[in-house]
């Protein structure tokens, strides 16, 4: 009788274990799912990266009190010091880090000139006045602009705004990196 209770609970405590398992890969993959940052944008592929979309259809958006230039999906694009007007220094891990606009493009109503470089790989990169446009992968959302004011790769990082110069650091920028440590 003993021996049968044991066996009872034993068998219990397994098929508790294993629901629990199964509830548990079943939230993962909901999880995984509704963060998977897939959405369509006409102009642009659907993944979560920021520099997914291509430049043709660039945007505007005010962020931190400054009107800044965006891929179609909002993420904010960036200029970087070392750069040319014909020439990107910001090539491997950096154009990981800080992935290049995809060229041309353009933004109705935005006075300034819209460009494009030959990069060293061969493709071609969007320009702004002479800047070559990247994107963050350290901004997670639209509105984000973790990147601008950063000293990273070898230079200053800052956002683009539609008069073309750079935009003054927010608050919260960093000169180390921001952490990423490239």
């Amino acid at each position: 009788m003993i021996r049968s209770l044991t066996r009872l609970e034993a068998g219990n405590r397994l098929r508790m274990l294993l629901a629990l398992l199964a509830v548990a890969a079943a939230a993962a993959v909901l999880a995984a799912c509704s963060s998977s940052g897939t959405s369509s944008t006409s102009g642009s592929t659907s993944t979560g990266s920021p520099a997914a979309a291509t430049a043709g259809g660039l945007k505007t958006a005010t962020i931190g009190g400054a009107t800044v230039l965006t891929n179609a999906k909002g993420f904010t694009l960036y200029s970087f010091a070392p750069d040319t007007s014909t020439m990107s220094n910001c090539n491997g891990t950096c154009a990981q880090n800080w992935p290049p606009v995809n060229g041309p493009a353009t933004v109705s109503g935005i006075k300034g000139t819209f460009g494009t470089i030959k990069r060293s790989d061969g493709s071609t990169q969007a320009t702004f006045d002479g800047h070559p446009l990247y994107t963050f992968v350290g901004d997670t959302a639209p509105g984000q602009a973790k990147g601008n004011g950063l000293n990273a790769a070898g230079g200053l990082w800052h956002e683009i705004t539609t008069s073309g110069s750079a935009a003054p650091a927010s608050a919260g920028a960093s000169s180390g990196g921001g952490g990423y440590g490239y």
